[in-house]
């Protein structure tokens, strides 16, 4: 629970920059921003696996590519759930996919899978 709750941070983290960064992404308010983090969490955790299950051979035919669409629709099916939160097209989804896909891939360097953090300090 602890570590769905980072991650949850960590994406709205990424969602805000998105937000800030993007112009066809537009979140209004603090409580919209927070639940988009969740939903977009549970898409991931629930949805998405499914999804990729269904389009394994597209996505290997793809070499990959097709998984960035799955990323992209998840953002765009996050953003028709609530009202608060609108992504102007495709292009937008996919943008914010990156944005916050490279926001959750840096916190992961620190977040350990039980939800720990940990700075990691090397002397030579």
């Amino acid at each position: 629970m602890v570590s769905f709750l980072i991650r949850c941070i960590v994406t709205g983290l990424g969602l805000w920059l998105a937000d800030a960064l993007l112009d066809g992404i537009h979140i209004d308010s603090s409580r919209t921003l927070i639940l988009a983090a969740v939903i977009l969490g549970l898409l991931n955790a629930v949805v998405r696996p499914v999804l990729f299950v269904l389009t394994l051979p597209l996505t290997v035919v793809t070499l990959g590519i097709f998984i960035l669409v799955l990323n992209a629709a998840m953002f765009g099916l996050a953003a028709a759930f609530l009202n608060g939160f609108q992504v102007a097209g495709f292009w937008s989804a996919l943008a914010g996919t990156l944005l916050v896909s490279l926001t959750s891939w840096l916190a992961s360097w620190f977040i350990r899978p039980g939800g720990r953090y940990a700075i990691v300090i090397e002397r030579r």
